[in-house]
């Protein structure tokens, strides 16, 4: 095994690329400095960056003002649907579901389906898996949105993690749109889509209008990219494919050496980020961040 360096890791966390009401801004960097808090913990443990990244989207699936979890849209047939996945680097191994109505915490779920031949499950079947798992399920009426709390444009929430073996993770978590149709499954629990993780190259997470994200293949097009480039220009590539549709996202990156960076086309994008050297800071949008994230 390789020798643990606690003392070098990173890890960002996204809230959606969206439109953010100023009234919710607070809110949105308040939520994503907890989230990164709470993979922060466990990195400075000696943790991995499966579970740091299981622990920060926990944080944003329960904090309503994000669409992930409790906080959840409702589809055009007034139903809650989440999709969430998470990718193992060290070894390439995914755990994703979707279309789920009862997993109190979809990441959890995903992460439970790691260790399983299957890479993707789906509504009731997820639900039993999950079951059986031992993962918490509750009553639909308990993921939706609070009024006034999320707006109903919100998308995605995702982190990204390298950790003191160099290993990397990445995960994503989602409420779906709002108004959407029954059963639409977005890019958020597709690996090379909504995320990707592999060690000595990288990790990213992706956020915006799915179908768009699925069609360019973004993650995977953003990490083919991070082979030979720093993440801000890995990144660029990515949104460059990304306007032959003309779409909008927001991606959070991580390279092999612990570098961080992040995009988006959207107005608003929340982030947070820490690293073994760099105090946790959370923005809203990329021109607010002053100092190097490299």
């Amino acid at each position: 095994m390789p020798e643990i360096d606690t003392g070098r890791w990173a890890i960002i966390v996204h809230g959606g690329a969206k439109d953010i009401p100023p009234q919710l801004e607070a809110r949105h960097r308040q939520g994503c400095l907890m989230a990164v808090e709470a993979g922060v913990r466990i990195l400075t443990e000696g943790g991995s960056a499966i579970q740091a990244a299981q622990a920060a989207v926990r944080v944003l699936e329960d904090d309503p003002v994000f669409n992930a979890g409790h906080g959840s849209v409702k589809n055009a047939d007034g139903d809650i649907e989440c999709d969430a996945a998470i990718m193992d680097g060290s070894d390439l191994s995914v755990g994703a579901v979707a279309a789920v109505r009862r997993i109190r915490n979809p990441i959890d779920a995903a992460v439970a389906l790691l260790s399983d031949k299957t890479v993707l499950l789906v509504a009731e079947g997820a639900e039993r898996f999950a079951r059986a798992r031992g993962v918490a399920l509750c009553e639909p009426k308990d993921l939706q949105a609070v009024p006034q709390a999320c707006d109903a444009g919100c998308d995605t929430v995702g982190c990204v993690v390298i950790d003191g073996y160099g290993d990397v993770a990445a995960a994503t978590s989602t409420g779906g749109l709002d108004g959407a149709r029954p059963g639409r499954v977005g890019d958020s629990p597709l690996p090379g889509c909504g995320l990707s993780a592999e060690n000595g190259v990288g990790g990213v997470s992706l956020s915006g209008e799915g179908e768009a994200i699925i069609r360019t293949g973004m993650a995977h097009c953003l990490m083919r990219a991070l082979e030979f480039n720093t993440p801000g220009d890995a990144a660029k590539a990515a949104f460059e494919r990304l306007a032959r549709v003309g779409a909008e996202a927001g991606a959070i990156v991580i390279d092999a050496e612990g570098r961080i960076d992040w995009m988006h086309n959207s107005r608003d994008f929340a982030v947070g980020y820490a690293r073994h050297d760099m105090a946790a800071r959370a923005f809203t949008r990329r021109e607010q961040d002053p100092g190097e994230t490299a």
